[in-house]
């Protein structure tokens, strides 16, 4: 299981990636363009959302396993990736409902902040995860249902 992290972090590289490019086709007025890959960014990121709920609910978060001078500051940075995540999905669905309820002018409006709030939490994931994967072995595994159980 050691491979989900790695899977669900290139999921939202990959929406990323795909915001990227709706927002090219938005730009040269490739309306249906823009629509396609805007989907699959969403997709993508869904898909990136149900396997980090999975893994968090049944398997368990990772803490920082990196030296412990730099929790503290690894926790600021985490607690700013939630923020902005929550933030971002937040965004993320009311920018989507705009669109396909057709009032593009408030979907014009907030798309771009929208972008903007999520290639920051694309940046900020990868660095999370370099952090607990590439760069510093994980620490402790703990299971939230473990963790509500206590068993």
């Amino acid at each position: 299981m050691h491979i989900l992290p790695t899977i669900s972090t290139s999921f939202i590289l990959i929406s990323a990636i795909l915001v990227a490019i709706g927002w090219r086709f938005v730009a040269k007025r490739n309306y249906k363009a823009h629509k396609k890959t805007m989907i699959a960014a969403s997709i993508s990121a869904l898909i990136f959302f149900i396997i980090y709920m999975s893994r968090t609910i049944f398997l368990g978060n990772t803490s920082f396993g990196g030296p412990e001078e730099l929790e503290v500051y690894y926790t600021i940075f985490l607690i700013f990736h939630i923020t902005l995540a929550t933030t971002g999905a937040v965004f993320g669905i009311v920018t989507l409902i705009l669109a396909f309820k057709r009032n593009i002018k408030k979907h014009r409006k907030i798309g771009p902040v929208t972008s903007i709030i999520w290639f920051f939490t694309a940046i900020t994931g990868i660095a999370v995860y370099l952090l607990l994967y590439v760069l510093y072995d994980g620490g402790e595994t703990t299971s939230l249902l473990k963790a509500i159980l206590g068993t």
